[in-house]
């Protein structure tokens, strides 16, 4: 095992923390499985690579995604502008670019349990 490079740490620059979030030099990159129409805004677990969100919001016109923004945006205490949509405007498995915030914020954000 000699010359061989130690792993980051979860959490370090470029490395997957449970494989949902990734810190950037910038921010965090979020991966995300949204499910619209739901009664509420709301995390709801792990699913394998993805932090679930609920969204009360249709996916129409662009409804859904505002509201994944300003959900974002208020759990984790940036504005708006910080958060953007990279990859996934029109589908339910989403990347996301939240500038500005600490790991340990987006760490919170995933509930304490088994993945589902």
């Amino acid at each position: 095992m000699s010359g061989a490079a130690a792993p980051p740490p979860p959490g370090g620059a470029g490395a997957p923390a449970g494989g949902w979030w990734q810190a950037t030099p910038d921010g965090v990159r979020l991966a995300l499985l949204v499910t619209p129409r739901a009664s509420r805004s709301e995390v709801a677990g792990v699913a394998v690579d993805r932090l679930r969100v609920r969204l009360a919001a249709p996916p129409v016109e662009g409804a859904a995604n505002q509201e994944l923004t300003r959900f974002l945006a208020h759990a984790l205490g940036v504005p708006r502008a910080a958060v953007a949509l990279v990859a996934g405007v029109a589908g339910r498995r989403k990347t996301v670019l939240v500038r500005g915030v600490r790991p340990e914020a987006v760490r919170r954000l995933a509930p304490a349990g088994p993945p589902g």
